[in-house]
């Protein structure tokens, strides 16, 4: 089973030789990883060259590849494609989603989020968490009153002092570049298990490919959301360096509860998906398992 990730920041060439990665830095000793050991791999330098042997192998064993614009923020992924052996049954029953079916799940989705929020703001001694925990079972199926934007209204001021989410800082820097790394996570699972990732459950925009991945994610939010808080503190400046990227690219080996099990993020994303599958399967909406960060609350 693939366990690794790779974060490579400096220039090299990368090159693909009897089932391994070879990275070859620049005036340094190459390495080697077995292809079947990786989940995903960021490329944090726009100083390298891969091979296309390589590209096809990373594709056939379901790497999620990660590349960056100028700014070194993730601008795009390779994925695989159409690996699932029952890929045209899983579509059908993706598609055929009821619409009451749909609604529960993003239900499920949003109470999951805003309990985590919650537990994050338990964690930093916000005497609001408690308030936060109690929206969650006003949350009713789709998510009609909007819970969701009440929640963030409360929690983002008390997580972080004087921020606004879309301003050009560091603080959004990181929770920015972990989300994406999440997301490439999520993308992965959801190609591994047959689900196209366009077809959203509450995502529905025409021009997003990956709406489905924009639903999984939300609960696991806070979790970045927490990582990248702690992070903020260490020192001042408004940029990301590369010890904040590698920093929060390991953001999928935090833990979390899934059910009653602690998982990494990333093997949570893997699980969660397989529950999302019989979900669908089932038409039943009670089969989806959502992550839950420790201090959070839940049956």
């Amino acid at each position: 089973m693939a366990w690794r990730g790779l974060h490579i920041s400096n220039p090299a060439r990368l090159n693909y030789r009897n089932s391994q990665i070879v990275v070859a830095p620049e005036g340094e000793e190459e390495l080697s990883f077995p292809v079947e050991d990786i989940v995903w791999i960021i490329l944090d330098t726009v100083q390298l060259s891969l091979t296309c042997s390589l590209l096809s192998a990373l594709a056939e064993s379901g790497v999620a590849l990660i590349v960056p614009d100028s700014r070194h923020h993730p601008a795009g992924m390779l994925l695989s494609f159409h690996q699932h052996h029952a890929q045209a049954a899983m579509a059908h029953d993706q598609i055929a989603m009821t619409l009451p079916l749909q609604k529960r799940l993003w239900q499920r989705l949003v109470r999951a989020k805003i309990e985590n929020q919650a537990a994050v703001l338990r964690d930093i001694g916000d005497d609001h968490a408690e308030a936060l925990s109690s929206m969650v079972a006003r949350v009713g199926s789709g998510d009609p009153a909007n819970m969701e934007a009440q929640a963030a209204r409360a929690y983002w001021p008390r997580l972080f002092e004087g921020f606004r989410r879309h301003d050009q800082d560091r603080r959004n820097g990181l929770l920015n570049y972990g989300y994406a790394v999440v997301r490439a996570a999520l993308a992965r699972a959801c190609a591994a298990s047959g689900l196209l990732p366009a077809f959203g459950i509450h995502h529905r925009s025409r021009t997003n490919a990956f709406n489905l991945v924009d639903d999984c994610i939300e609960p696991f939010r806070p979790c970045v959301d927490r990582y990248a808080r702690k992070r903020s503190t260490d020192r001042e400046g408004q940029e990301l360096d590369v010890t904040d990227r590698r920093h929060m690219a390991a953001i999928l080996n935090e833990s979390v509860f899934l059910g009653e099990e602690r998982l990494t993020v990333l093997a949570a994303t893997e699980a969660m998906i397989a529950s999302l599958v019989r979900a669908i399967n089932g038409r039943d909406a009670g089969l989806l398992q959502v992550p839950f960060l420790p201090l959070a609350r839940h049956d």
